[in-house]
């Protein structure tokens, strides 16, 4: 499965056989990303497809040296399982 990030539409996805997996983001700042939302179709689930979208998401956060939001609990629930994340995550 190949991860595309299309900064246009700010999301990244997955083509699955004519159906797309994303997980989608905001900017509230300029080097704040907001993970939002993550969507698998539901043929699709169960296949570590969502945790590749995040880990793609969160290594692009990493790469720019940003900080995000998990307000996806997908995104929540990945970076409690790979700690090393953590200090791109944004302080409430």
């Amino acid at each position: 499965m190949t991860v595309i990030h299309d900064e246009d539409d700010l999301r990244f996805y997955a083509d699955l056989d004519g159906e797309e997996a994303e997980l989608t983001y905001t900017y509230p700042e300029d080097t704040l990303v907001d993970f939002d939302h993550t969507f698998v179709p539901k043929k699709d689930r169960g296949q570590g497809i969502a945790d590749e979208l995040v880990k793609s998401g969160l290594e692009f956060v990493k790469s720019k040296n940003y900080k995000f939001i998990p307000s996806c609990p997908v995104v929540e629930a990945f970076v409690k399982r790979h700690p090393e994340y953590n200090s791109y995550m944004e302080e409430v």
